[in-house]
């Protein structure tokens, strides 16, 4: 059969390709589906299913897992790969969707199988999932686990991870914070203030039979419901919004900017908040958007001319040595968004549960501190350095925080926070510097944000 007259790729085909090159190259599976969507021309509902597969199944494998492998006689661990993933993701659908129809699952799963393998793996697949189905009724986890085991297996997250969140924020906290990790993720968008208004915005999208409205949580946010991938739209092209999570725009917020200002943004790549702060500064002022790597430091340029933005300066080089670079003093606002490990997003990027180790947030907070100690002296007196990660964990927030603060007597956490903050006033309440927006609290992103002020 030659390549034109092949059938493309269905949905499931599509999403046991992404699962298959994230389990075994390591690849992350939001690239990789990207990429394999585009090649396979799916769209609308197949798009949609082959995305629900591959961060469901990846959101739940350890419980997948755990449910799968007294079915299989030899083991999941000996199986190939791809053998593996096909039977994960079928589960997925039956265990936890319910507008598929189990027949439709478990036909599609061995016909799969027909195609990539040979008759003998059919029937196993077949076997497998049949009497998945059978006894689908006593698929329960056992009475009376520990809470630690019961957390990790319900929510599937791994034990070291959960057992962490429990000592820092208690069982009921930890158990609501991995509960929301699997929870489909909302689209969010900034509306771009320097072209239009949020209402104006707003007001277009439900013209075109958008479901949108306000986000509750930044004054510059607008969730929308129902319209797709919003960077193929004209208002994206045209610069009217960006794609950003509603955690992430309150950085801008906290970072407070007024026109006039110089400001300083340490690690900016791909360039949301700094194009963000850009736009509240009204024209006048500048940005420094400083990144290690050169391609990235590209992406906010071009982020900062699709919005028209032009005090938007873009540099590369590493942050740790940005001191030598400029004189003591130089800005009135300084945002480090530090490299972190990316915990508060795993409801978009659920493959970091399993990737991350213990050892990587501890190196990592090591870091962070050495980061705020070299681009402390760059700011004014009087002057507002924010300290941000999309992470939940202390060791790399309001701990890294505190050491910081405790070696910089010139530095104390600024009393007031911005009126577009206001909301957040609660969040304070929780042990330690900072604001710590868990998950769970208002369905965005796990992050952090300290106000830091430079003592005149």
């Amino acid at each position: 059969m030659n390549k034109s007259s092949a059938k493309p790729a269905s949905a499931r085909e599509v999403a046991l390709q992404v699962l298959t090159q994230v389990e075994e190259e390591g690849a992350y599976s939001n690239l990789q589906l990207n990429g394999a969507l585009q090649r396979s021309g799916l769209s609308g509902p197949d798009a949609g299913l082959a995305t629900e597969l591959v961060y469901g199944t990846i959101s739940r494998l350890s419980t997948i897992d755990y449910f799968l492998e007294p079915f299989v006689a030899k083991g999941l661990k000996k199986l190939q790969p791809w053998v593996r993933n096909l039977l994960r993701l079928s589960f997925y659908q039956l265990h936890y969707l319910d507008r598929i129809p189990s027949h439709a699952a478990v036909n599609e799963a061995v016909n799969i199988a027909k195609k990539k393998g040979h008759q003998g793996i059919s029937g196993m697949v077949n076997g497998v999932l049949r009497n998945v189905l059978r006894r689908k009724e006593e698929l329960r986890l056992p009475e009376g686990l520990p809470p630690l085991k019961r957390i990790s297996l319900e929510h599937a997250h791994p034990e070291w991870m959960v057992g962490r969140w429990i000592k820092q924020y208690g069982e009921q906290e930890a158990e609501a914070i991995c509960r929301a990790n699997n929870e489909p993720p909302s689209v969010s968008v900034r509306v771009n203030r320097a072209k239009i208004s949020r209402a104006a915005l707003i007001k277009e999208m439900q013209d075109q039979s958008l479901d949108a409205e306000e986000s509750a949580l930044s004054e510059d946010g607008i969730i929308v419901r129902s319209g797709g991938n919003m960077a193929l739209t004209d208002w994206y092209r045209e610069g009217y919004l960006s794609i950003q999570d509603e955690s992430s725009m309150l950085v801008a917020a906290a970072v407070d900017p007024a026109p006039g200002m110089r400001i300083l943004d340490c690690c900016a790549a791909p360039g949301g908040k700094s194009c963000h702060i850009a736009e509240k500064l009204d024209g006048a002022g500048e940005i420094i958007a400083n990144d290690v790597h050169p391609h990235k430091a590209k992406l906010i340029a071009d982020q900062a001319a699709r919005l028209e933005l032009n005090t938007v300066r873009t540099t590369t080089g590493d942050a740790l040595e940005l001191a030598s670079k400029y004189p003591p003093g130089s800005f009135d606002r300084i945002l480090l968004d530090a490299p972190c490990s990316g915990l508060g997003v795993i409801r978009r990027k659920p493959d970091l549960k399993w990737a991350k180790q213990p050892e990587d947030i501890d190196e990592i907070s090591q870091l962070q501190l050495k980061l705020l100690d070299e681009v402390a002296g760059l700011l004014k007196p009087g002057g507002i350095l924010v300290y941000s990660t999309c992470t939940v964990e202390k060791r790399e927030n309001e701990r890294v925080v505190q050491a910081f603060l405790g070696s910089h007597s010139e530095f104390a956490e600024a009393p007031d926070l911005p009126d577009s903050l206001k909301q957040l006033e609660a969040l304070k309440h929780r042990e330690g510097p900072g604001m710590q927006i868990l998950p769970q609290d208002y369905h965005s992103d796990g992050f952090y944000i300290a106000r830091l002020l430079k003592l005149g």
